[in-house]
């Protein structure tokens, strides 16, 4: 399988399979990884900046507290108190600025000692001025910077100033950017493992399939389909716990199913016991529903395991019709070859006769030629106008006649040619049986006679078959048409129940007559189709 040409089509290559899965895999990984990193890095930025914010405020309220701060607030801008501790809060913990200011903005501290005594540039100085924290992004004398302003109170409660503490917008934005590296060493780990993924999921996917690519398979699988509804055997198959996988349409045909009523059918235990034994079964005879079926069941072997089983079945009796067919035709032309050898012997007799000028011999010899003619194959062309028909009667009256029995067609008989073929083919049947159960009913007498009449009227024909044999004893009558009744022994009881399956089939009906020691007929009556009636 794995040699197959591709099925492609003229313009287009259909993708490959591991170009296909690798792109889904990588298109769904890379969709997710871009909204993984997205939302990550949102998280990232927010936490960076509001433990920056968290930090500064921390640090604005530790310097508002501070003893020195609340003292040095009482005494002049220049008196230098709090401008050293500022300055080592704000190195110590790596600040742009830390400033103190009192309630008139004016600065008590700041990185340049210049601008001391200066007042703090800046609106978003006033809500701290008005007993507000406040954090805001602004630029003032020195860079732009997320500013924390917190008020300063004395011992009394009462505001008396404002510590601002600055942090670098470019620092913070260093350490946002250190954390996205670490969402960006995420996403890549987890390309490669999205990769190796793909890379798995393709040779699994490669081993499973046999190696075929899905246009490969999607054109087997129309072949398959094609195929099993083109058959003329139904197919069933099973998986592994016995439950219907696949019926094809002739299957459904042959057993007269739809829908779930299949589960209820022999051929499913069938089915079930072969997988139990894992043993085929070859040629096997079923009765389903009243068919007769021919079945081959066999088990469906992967890797040495049992993944299911799988029957193949034709109805017997159209086999039966087919072979009764195929024997007809090979009557007629037995007799065809018979009468041919015996009509070039009779001319042999005629050229002698007329050499020799017995022309009186000659007369009654010919005469009785067309007599025997008239009696055997003229009375069956004028009145069967069926070529299958007829030959397959020929052919029986050559047997009746090779076994010492004779088998006569009624003069008043009236068979119609039929476009039909399966009333032409159910009518050999009925009539093959009834005929062969007729001849081994007389096989144990030396002589015997079976009188045969077929008559058509308003689109039936009825066939009477009656014969001088024995007869059937009058308790059996109700169990002749039964599948392997006999009273020759075992193996039989076979011809009589197609004979009645196949007339029911038609829509006919048959029955039986029989007085033991003198006679037995049957009688049926089936529909006949015919393209015109015989004059």
């Amino acid at each position: 399988m794995r040699d197959l040409p591709p099925v492609t089509t003229p313009n287009k290559r259909p993708m490959k399979l591991n170009t296909l899965v690798t792109l889904m895999v990588y298109s769904v990984t890379g969709c997710i990884l871009v909204v993984i990193f997205a939302l990550y890095f949102a998280q990232i930025t927010k936490a960076t900046r509001d433990g920056v914010r968290d930090t500064a405020l921390a640090v604005a309220r530790t310097l508002a507290d501070s003893p020195a701060v609340i003292h040095g607030l009482s005494l002049p801008p220049q008196s230098n108190i709090i401008q050293p501790v500022a300055l080592a809060v704000m190195q110590r913990n790596n600040l742009l600025f830390a400033v103190v200011t009192d309630m008139q903005g004016i600065r008590y501290s700041h990185p340049d000692s210049t601008l001391l005594g200066k007042a703090f540039i800046g609106d978003d100085l006033r809500p701290a001025l008005k007993d507000k924290e406040n954090v805001a992004i602004n630029h003032g004398v020195l860079d732009e910077a997320l500013r924390v302003f917190t008020p300063v109170y004395n011992a009394q409660r009462q505001q008396i100033g404002v510590v601002a503490v600055g942090i670098s917008l470019q620092k913070v934005e260093q350490q946002i950017a250190r954390n996205r590296w670490d969402a960006i060493w995420l996403v890549l780990f987890s390309a490669l493992l999205g990769a190796l993924g793909a890379w798995g999921l393709v040779r699994m996917l490669k081993r499973v399939l046999f190696g075929l690519e899905p246009y490969q398979i999607s054109a087997l699988l129309e072949q398959r389909q094609a195929m099993l509804h083109s058959l003329r055997e139904g197919v069933i198959a099973v998986d592994r716990q016995g439950h219907v996988t696949m019926v094809n349409h002739a299957a459904r045909q042959i057993l007269n199913i739809s829908g779930d009523a299949l589960h209820d059918a022999p051929l499913l235990a069938n089915l079930r016991e072969v997988l139990r034994s894992g043993q085929p079964r070859q040629d096997q005879k079923l009765n389903c529903h009243g068919q007769l079926l021919l079945c081959n069941t066999l088990p469906v072997w992967s890797d040495n395991q049992l993944m299911g089983a799988i029957t193949t079945f034709r109805d017997k009796t159209e086999i039966s019709q087919l072979m009764q067919r195929m024997d007809g035709m090979a009557n007629y032309l037995d007799a065809l070859r018979t009468h041919s050898h015996e009509f070039m012997n009779k001319l042999h007799v005629i050229l002698g006769l007329l050499n020799m000028k017995h022309y009186d011999q000659l007369e009654r010899y010919v005469l009785l030629t067309a007599n025997s003619w008239q009696n055997d194959i003229g009375a069956i062309q004028r009145t069967v106008k069926s070529p299958v028909v007829a030959g397959f009667l020929l052919g029986k009256i050559n047997r009746a006649r090779e076994l010492g029995y004779s088998l006569t067609l009624a003069a008043e008989s009236d068979v119609p040619d039929n476009p039909d073929e399966k009333q032409v083919t159910g009518l050999i049947t009925i009539l093959g049986n009834l005929i062969e159960n007729a001849l081994d009913a007389m096989a144990a007498q030396p002589e015997g006679e079976i009188n045969l009449l077929l008559h058509y009227q308003n689109g039936w024909l009825s066939v009477e078959v009656s014969d001088d044999g024995p007869g059937i004893d009058p308790q059996d009558l109700s169990a002749i048409f039964n599948k392997g009744f006999s009273t020759k022994g075992e193996n039989r009881g076979v011809g009589l129940f197609l004979a009645r399956q196949q007339t029911e089939s038609l829509g006919g009906e048959i029955a039986v007559e029989s007085e033991p020691g003198v006679f037995t007929q049957f009688f049926v009556q089936i529909p006949w189709e015919c393209e015109r009636k015989i004059a």
